[in-house]
């Protein structure tokens, strides 16, 4: 028997984000599950198998803390892990706000992922 593999959501709207996200994760051994949208993940949130969910601060029109500020609203619970390009004193302290387990500012290393993931599990 097998033992399961973890189960990590990535939201973010670019398309060669979420590609290198499923491959490093992958390497790692995880699964993942993409979402290119917030309606696409509160769609599916009720079906997702994530343990933790890694979210772009800005994915098209909405902005990640207010996708976990929904969530939490619906009763789902996740360990958040933002990623963001902008070096933003004020998106630190919304990221903060909303709980998040770490902000990743992008292009950051594989390493600082995993570390977030596992400090997720905690």
């Amino acid at each position: 028997m097998s033992k399961r593999r973890t189960v990590v959501a990535v939201i973010d709207d670019n398309s060669s984000m979420l590609s290198a996200m499923n491959n490093i994760l992958n390497v790692f051994g995880y699964d993942t599950e993409l979402y290119a949208s917030v309606q696409a993940f509160l769609d599916g949130a009720a079906k997702s198998h994530a343990s933790c969910l890694i979210v772009d601060v800005q994915i098209g029109a909405s902005r990640g803390v207010d996708l976990v500020q929904q969530l939490g609203e619906l009763g789902f619970r996740f360990p958040i892990i933002f990623m963001t390009a902008r070096d933003d004193e004020q998106i630190e302290k919304q990221a903060e706000r909303a709980g998040c387990v770490a902000l990743l500012r992008k292009p950051f290393p594989a390493g600082a992922l995993i570390d977030a993931i596992n400090k997720s599990k905690r």
